[in-house]
């Protein structure tokens, strides 16, 4: 079942419940944004008219989407289902249809694989220790095995009512351990043992769960990285959509680090997808279909994740995700496989020249043959790709993981569901994890070690959002900050040229912004 679920790559995560008619985050606005009272209360208004699991199922299957994992339950304790073991639940909602078992027929219907998200903590439920706002607050009176019970009840419930299910998806253990996550996992395989688990019972379950964020190239245990398409797990009004480019990158390199997707989207308070999320899924499912052959079933490497992109492999072949390349002379050094390439192609047709020295093979490309969004190279070599070791393929960009400083926010931290890292400016990814200021830092800056000087021309900048309207890009000489470069706008991706400066240290330094700007990446070349 583990490698079933590897090979699937690409899977729809669901969060919706009650709380889509306020807009604000599911479980974590009890007691914050919105009053306790208030929110336990919302399901009574809860009336998702034009639900119908069909579209939800097509809609996943258009997107090249092979699982799907709905919230059953999320920290808020309201069940999205008819349950035995508590009231709060959708049946008694004035939409009085339990939506899991019309979404578990649709999926069988459609041969769609399902799973269930169900929090392990439960800020409702009197007898689990913690409350909102966030489980912050500890309860004077509470029972956590009589809780554990209910737990353990209400996930049977589910499996034998909507299963067999591909995985039970739990989330925030807080108070449960190892011994009693696994007691858990451990129930539910007696009635379903087959059945994967992730690593959020408070036990180390089937596989890891990197959150807002792409996990690093990891073969020898299964991860999922979990993340949002827009920046609400919940459905909020004119939230933020991620690109076409920024969507597929995050699939594509996910799967070149050997992980699977698992791609949220919010329904709105009437039971439909947003229009724009259900354009971005469909664009998705349309690049699947003509290259989904350098996806699915495929495996991470042989080549390490890098700025230009990254590998995946099956049977003899080698499929090269060439993400971003700019240059005058496009090319990429590979390390040699050890096995002899028997052809180098682009996928969409045209052969390649390629270069060996010294242990290494270098792919050129003339400008027409890299594509918008992924150029995609095929390698047929004359034995097993599965059988090399993983490498480490070079950058092009200079700053590629080089040492980095900034004026604030220095450690990785939450910020609103975001994963907010100093360290993803330089990482080679531009669509999930970024850095942004403290509120108080009134004149961010970024700087950049190179580690030795080097010559420098380009520096191409990936901005969060569009609030940045004034910058400079500055080198160090002696203890001067000299500019290079003056900009106003960045927007989603900004290349600036300038007369070649040798350099060790780079500063991105930001004089004026709308709102708190936040910066994806840096790249110099």
């Amino acid at each position: 079942v583990l490698r079933k679920w590897q090979d699937c790559k690409f899977g729809m995560f669901i969060h919706w419940g009650p709380v889509s008619l306020k807009g604000t985050e599911i479980g974590w606005s009890r007691g914050r944004e919105i009053p306790v009272e208030e929110y336990d209360n919302l399901y009574k208004q809860f009336n998702p008219v034009n639900f119908d699991a069909d579209a939800w199922v097509q809609l996943a299957k258009d997107a090249g989407m092979k699982y799907i994992v709905f919230t059953s339950k999320h920290h808020d304790g309201f069940c999205m289902w008819d349950t035995k073991y508590n009231d709060y639940n959708i049946m008694n909602s004035p939409f009085n249809r339990d939506v899991m078992k019309e979404l578990a027929e649709a999926c069988k219907k459609h041969d769609m694989e399902l799973g269930f998200y169900h929090s392990t903590c439960d800020w409702h439920h009197p007898d689990f220790p913690l409350t909102s706002p966030g489980g912050s607050v500890e309860r004077k009176v509470y029972d956590l095995d009589r809780y554990t019970e209910y737990l353990k009840n209400q996930s049977v419930e589910i499996i034998k009512k909507y299963g067999p299910l591909l995985v039970m998806w739990y989330d925030v253990p807080q108070r449960f351990d190892s011994i009693r996550g696994q007691g858990v996992i451990n129930h539910i395989r007696n009635i379903q043992p087959n059945i994967l688990v992730n690593n959020r019972t408070g036990a180390k379950g089937d596989f890891d769960t990197p959150e807002q964020r792409i996990g690093g190239f990891q073969h020898e245990r299964p991860w999922e990285t979990c993340m949002t398409i827009a920046q609400q797990w919940a459905w909020k009004p004119d939230d933020m959509v991620k690109s076409t480019e920024q969507c597929l990158h995050t699939l594509i390199r996910t799967v070149g680090g050997d992980g699977n997707l698992l791609f949220n989207v919010g329904p709105m308070p009437d039971g439909q997808i947003e229009p724009l999320q259900i354009e971005r899924l469909k664009e998705m499912g349309e690049w699947l279909e003509q290259f989904g052959v350098s996806v699915y079933g495929t495996r991470g490497g042989p080549y390490k994740p890098t700025d230009w992109g990254v590998s995946t492999r099956k049977g003899n072949k080698i499929y090269l995700h060439i993400l971003n390349l700019p240059g005058n002379e496009p090319k990429i050094t590979i390390p040699d496989p050890g096995l002899d390439i028997l052809s180098c192609k682009v996928l969409e047709g045209g052969t390649l020249k390629l270069k060996h020295s010294n242990g290494e093979v270098t792919i050129e490309f003339g400008n027409e043959q890299l594509k918008p969004i992924n150029t995609i190279i095929e390698m047929e070599l004359n034995g097993n790709a599965m059988d090399i070791l993983p490498m480490e393929a070079k950058p092009y960009s200079l700053s590629y993981k080089k040492s980095v400083k900034g004026s604030s926010n220095l450690k990785g931290h939450w910020s609103h569901h975001q994963w907010v890292d100093l360290a993803s400016v330089n990482n080679g990814y531009w669509a999930g994890d970024f850095w942004h200021p403290e509120e108080s830092d009134t004149a961010p800056w970024i700087e950049i070690n190179l580690g030795e000087s080097m010559k420098v021309n380009r520096a191409i900048l990936f901005e969060r959002g569009n609030s940045i309207e004034s910058y400079e890009l500055q080198y160090k000489s002696g203890e001067e900050w000299i500019t290079l470069h003056k900009g106003s706008k960045i927007g989603e991706k900004n290349e600036e040229v300038f007369p070649e400066t040798e350099l060790q240290y780079f500063r991105l330094s930001i004089s004026e912004f709308s709102d708190i700007p936040g910066i994806y990446e840096i790249v110099l070349q």
